[in-house]
């Protein structure tokens, strides 16, 4: 079931369009997505999925159109308005994991408070928290290289999702992983979006993916062909 949202969207996406050189890789891409809302960005390779992703999150810029994070304009802030944005609202999730490998697991759980200046006292709790919603409080110690894949994934779960952001960004989070433990990581990530109210866009070519999602944007040559 979808659900119901009284309030404003947490994502806001109009008229978006993304050019590369002559080549049209976004082209009029619109949907909004609520809180605690699934939805699963599917689509041939080379459709537009990694580049929609990257504009959601700031990393790219649309040419034209708009894109809203809790009414925040993420299309047209300046750069350290748009580090403030993604520090506090949004978390991001990668195929590859992106752990810091010196640090430990819950130090790398913590990095994100850090940047935000949680107080020392509330990190600890909340870092200690995520450990322990995600299974891994006995690891907290352990280096990445010391982490199985699934390990891995899981510790940068809990680091997207540490500081309460409003929106995830997720792009092929079990791409790198067996299947069994893929089938854990979604299944974390729609309990968690449901238990905290969390926006969740992920980029997939997985159907066991895009099944935990309450509906689907199809891109095809950067423009959308479906939505369900």
């Amino acid at each position: 079931m979808v659900p119901v949202h009284s309030q404003s969207p947490v994502l806001a996406v109009a008229g978006v369009i993304k050019n590369y050189g002559a080549r049209r890789v976004l082209d009029d891409v619109s949907f909004t997505l609520g809180a605690g809302e699934r939805v699963a960005l599917t689509g041939p390779s080379g459709s537009g999925k990694t580049t929609l992703l990257n504009c959601l999150g700031g990393v790219d810029r649309p040419d034209a159109g708009t894109i809203t994070v809790r009414g925040a304009p993420v299309h047209a802030l300046d750069s350290l308005a748009l580090a403030r944005l993604r520090r506090v609202e949004i978390g991001t999730i990668f195929q590859f994991f992106h752990l810091l490998p010196t640090l430990t697991a819950a130090e790398n759980i913590e990095l994100p408070l850090q940047l935000i200046a949680v107080p020392a006292a509330e990190r600890g709790a909340r870092v200690a928290a995520a450990l322990d919603r995600v299974g891994l409080s006995s690891r907290a110690a352990a280096l990445p290289g010391q982490l199985s894949g699934g390990e891995q994934q899981r510790v940068a779960i809990a680091r997207a999702l540490v500081h309460r952001p409003g929106l995830i960004l997720a792009d092929e989070p079990t791409g790198n992983l067996d299947s069994a433990n893929g089938a854990n990581i979604l299944a974390l990530l729609r309990e968690l979006s449901d238990e905290m109210g969390i926006a969740l866009v992920l980029v997939t070519h997985s159907e066991e993916a895009a099944a935990i999602c309450h509906r689907r944007i199809n891109l095809r040559d950067g423009r959308m062909v479906m939505q369900g």
